[in-house]
């Protein structure tokens, strides 16, 4: 069992940044791919980025790559999303999600059903 604990989401004006945390308990000793995704109201959830921890190997949603940076404590056993330049657009609720470390980054990382594991979420708010 992995147990996972998002924090740091808020309300901010459009072109204002946050950071997102996640920290991860239990059975973290093996390598995991750690994920984050969101979920604005009416819409379905989708992939933000992943990284693979310990090890660092990550990807970047295309859509938010040019705003967004992925990162890793391993020794916090916890993993980090930049947000920079927010728009509002990117109001949604943020998940932290583990999976075995083989799907990121790869073609099937931003897949729900790779992920066995999910925090309860951070609300994201970003105002124009």
């Amino acid at each position: 069992q992995v147990h996972l604990v998002e924090s740091g989401g808020g309300s901010v004006q459009a072109g204002g940044s946050l950071r997102l945390s996640c920290v991860a308990s239990g059975r973290t000793r093996a390598p995991h791919c750690m994920a984050w995704f969101r979920q604005a109201p009416g819409q379905e959830r989708e992939g933000v980025a992943c990284i693979r921890t310990p090890g660092g190997l990550r990807h970047i949603a295309r859509s938010v790559s040019d705003r967004f940076a992925v990162s890793e404590d391993s020794a916090k056993n916890e993993i980090y999303l930049q947000m920079n330049n927010l728009k509002p657009d990117d109001t949604a609720m943020y998940y932290c999600a583990a999976a075995p470390d083989t799907y990121c980054p790869g073609d099937t990382w931003g897949r729900l059903e790779n992920y066995a594991y999910w925090g309860q979420g951070t609300q994201v708010t970003v105002s124009s």
